[in-house]
């Protein structure tokens, strides 16, 4: 099933992001945990893709077996960092034959390694680039594409970055998803910028539930997301207690969902860690709104 039918209703939408796992010894214990989430029957479900397509013989296979085993709708991560035309040609071919109908399209990190290079030379030097490979290709893909509601790590300022998200929209975009962002007013600021811009594709609001004290400096690494003196209180308080952290982390969280849903931003999806628990809480804390 495409993802625009229900990115585009009048329902709310609740969906979680689950990753591969990173060595085919700990496959069986990520395919549980995932297996977990999707018992949830959540609105859909997207399986990441490792930094150079490490882990991207394991995707497919999971997000296969959510779809098959539990009528879970996929969105199928692709990144292009490093990577020559022909082999991202021969992924896409493995996503056809798979059956994948939702692919997010993302440039993906750098490798250290390659980070002095002349970025000229490669064949994707940005995400664009690879959402007009996927239009290219004849296969009827629903295509999503990432923004970042405060601004992306590499941009200038924020109005170049917004013109460089209408790029990636005008290429064949159906829907962003945001990074994780902890002040909601960042993304309704946000919204209203790009509206004014002219993207009227459906946005899905990315949320992360920080359950340990440890994820704070990383969240920050990744996405350089702004802390509210909430928030920061909350790890202050809490982040020494595992337990304390974890059950304030998901209301945190909670509260965030809430709120967008209030101020009709009808689509979430949940950075849920591989974390059956975590996601199990959120939608349970969520489940009159949502109905379930």
């Amino acid at each position: 099933m495409k993802l625009l039918p229900i990115l585009k209703g009048d329902s709310l939408s609740l969906s979680f992001e689950v990753f591969p796992p990173k060595t085919s010894t700990s496959f069986e214990s990520v395919r549980a945990a995932v297996e977990e989430i999707a018992e949830l029957k959540p609105s859909f479900m997207s399986v990441t893709y490792g930094a150079g397509g490490g882990t991207s013989r394991y995707t497919l296979e999971i997000a296969q077996n959510i779809k098959r085993l539990h009528g879970v709708p996929t969105l199928a991560h692709l990144t292009c960092v490093s990577s020559t035309r022909e082999t991202v040609q021969a992924r896409i071919a493995e996503m056809r034959t798979a059956g994948i109908e939702n692919v997010m399209a993302l440039r993906g990190d750098i490798p250290e390694e390659r980070a002095g290079e002349d970025r000229s030379l490669w064949d994707y030097r940005y995400a664009v680039d690879l959402v007009r490979q996927l239009k290219e290709c004849g296969a009827d893909f629903c295509i999503g594409g990432a923004c970042y509601p405060e601004i992306h790590p590499e941009s200038r300022n924020q109005k170049e970055d917004i013109l460089r998200l209408k790029e990636k929209v005008d290429a064949g975009c159906d829907f962003l998803t945001t990074q994780m962002f902890f002040d909601n007013h960042l993304l309704y600021n946000f919204l209203y910028k790009i509206r004014e811009a002219g993207i009227t594709v459906p946005v899905v609001a990315g949320v992360m539930p920080i359950t340990n004290a440890n994820q704070v400096e990383r969240a920050m690494k990744l996405s350089g997301s702004f802390m509210p003196q909430r928030f920061k209180a909350l790890v202050d308080k809490f982040g020494s207690d595992p337990a304390a952290m974890k059950q304030a982390g998901i209301a945190y969280a909670t509260d965030q969902i809430i709120d967008l849903f209030a101020n009709n931003v009808t689509n979430v999806h949940v950075y849920s860690m591989n974390k059956p628990d975590v996601a199990q809480k959120i939608q349970a804390n969520l489940s009159d709104i949502l109905g379930k």
